[in-house]
């Protein structure tokens, strides 16, 4: 029971710390009218979030390991409350950005650390493919749920109450994490690396700006340089350390390398199609907040029902099948959407939102298992702080990618760039699922047991 227990605690902490990238979509519309905010303002709403998260996601997952995965877990709870509370009484656009950047602080300490824990709570490889499937999976449910409790909480309460509505689960999640959830750490601590996380965050706050900034040149150039720069010298310096930041060695694992790239693409995809249907939905078709959020009901649906399906899958046949199916319907979704417009039929557009929860649905637990699979535990926080740090900068991403080119009046553009997301998680999925692949991650999980005296099961394939 107790196992269990902790797995619905760790849950718990995802969806929130998720919830909070989709459920805000939805109230972009109210905000921008109460706080006067740019398109650019309502971009970095969603983006200071998804950006730092995606920026200390690794650098939490090591702390974690070093000073205990349940000291850091609180922490974040306790961080992610205050946020929220600032959040929700912000005066200004400029105050929301700020606020959504301390939120984000505690969300750092919450996935990544969830899922070192549940790693190291269920130590057998057939139960923990499970407990990550269901994990992995709480992430899908989150994002496609988000808009529908937001929409639900605009309308009846105003938009400042999807933040303060956080505070008393994060009260509830941080009395039953100290009450039941086991202290762990692992075998071996890594070192810090402040050198590599300053230089993390240099390339993708640079690149996310350049994004959002596009139509000012003069800017855009000055950012692609410093971003340029610090991805060189992060990929000069992090080599030379005994525990870098970004561990390049678990990228000879194949599967890691395309969950990674998988993860990126996916969250991507997601991130635009959130952004740009929510606001379509009541911007283009007038349609109130709950009402926009009810739209995306059947994507939640169908990541409820599939999500579980998909990770006792995963665990008994393996990743690839889950993985073709999501990139099919993620290339379909995109493509259909190009179509759409203000006097399309409803029941089509709620068609179309099918293909994107059958996607949902069926990506995130095969995702979380690569990352992991064949890893030692001590590798766990590094290995699952990177797969989530690819998932936060695929939705950051999105969003900047979505802003800008609909800005200039080429939605159809973002709807083409989905589909070839789409496309290219089917490649990967082809490529990074197979027995040769497989036996890559054997060798580079090997790398770590040789130094740390941990014996390796063969990754499931």
């Amino acid at each position: 029971m107790k196992p269990t227990l902790v797995l619905a605690i760790c849950c718990a902490s995802i969806v929130i710390a998720v919830m909070d990238i989709s459920i805000v979509t939805v109230a972009l519309p109210s905000i921008r009218h109460d706080l006067g905010a740019s398109t650019e303002g309502l971009q970095w709403t969603i983006d200071a979030y998804t950006l730092v998260l995606a920026g200390f996601l690794v650098l939490a997952g090591s702390t974690a390991d070093r000073f205990g995965r349940k000291r850091v877990f609180l922490t974040g709870l306790a961080v992610f409350g205050v946020g929220s509370l600032l959040c929700s009484v912000a005066p200004g656009i400029g105050w929301l950005i700020a606020a959504r950047a301390v939120q984000a602080v505690g969300g750092t300490m919450l996935n990544p650390v969830a899922l070192a824990i549940v790693v190291t709570t269920f130590p057998a490889p057939a139960e923990r493919a499970r407990a990550i499937g269901v994990f992995g999976s709480m992430s899908g449910l989150a994002l496609a749920l988000g808009p529908i409790l937001g929409g639900l909480l605009v309308d009846s309460l105003g938009w400042r109450a999807v933040f303060w509505v956080n505070v008393p689960i994060i009260a509830v999640a941080i009395v039953a994490t100290a009450a039941f959830v086991p202290e762990s750490r692992a075998a071996r601590a890594r070192r810090f690396d402040p050198v590599g996380q300053v230089l993390v965050v240099l390339v993708l706050g640079c690149v996310v700006a350049t994004i959002i900034e596009a139509r000012r040149s003069p800017v855009v150039l000055g950012l692609l340089l410093v971003a340029g720069l610090a991805a060189f010298a992060l990929l000069r310096y992090e080599p030379r350390r005994a525990d870098p930041l970004l561990e390049l060695r678990l990228f000879r694992s194949v599967p890691f390398t395309g969950a990674i790239a998988m993860a990126l693409f996916s969250l991507c995809g997601f991130g635009a199609f959130l952004f740009l249907t929510t606001q379509y939905l009541q911007d283009v078709r007038g349609l109130p907040a709950l009402g926009a959020g009810l739209c995306l009901l059947p994507v939640g649906v169908l990541v409820l029902l599939l999500s579980r399906r998909t990770g006792r899958l995963v665990g008994t046949r393996g990743p690839r099948l889950p993985l073709v199916v999501a990139g099919v319907a993620l290339a379909l979704g995109g493509a259909a959407s190009v179509w759409l417009g203000p006097a399309t039929p409803l029941p089509l557009v709620l068609a179309v939102s099918l293909l994107f929860g059958v996607f949902l649905g069926t990506v995130n637990p095969p995702i979380t298992t690569s990352a992991v699979a064949g890893m030692p535990p001590s590798m766990a926080g590094v290995a699952g702080s990177l797969a989530s740090a690819g998932r936060q900068t695929g939705t950051t991403l999105g969003v900047a990618l979505a802003g800008t080119i609909a800005g200039t009046g080429e939605t159809a553009g973002v709807w083409w760039l989905v589909a070839a997301l789409g496309a290219g998680v089917l490649a990967l999925a082809l490529v990074t699922t197979g027995p040769r692949a497989t036996a890559t991650a054997t060798r580079a999980a090997a790398l770590f047991a040789e130094v740390e005296g941990v014996s390796l099961r063969r990754p499931t394939g």
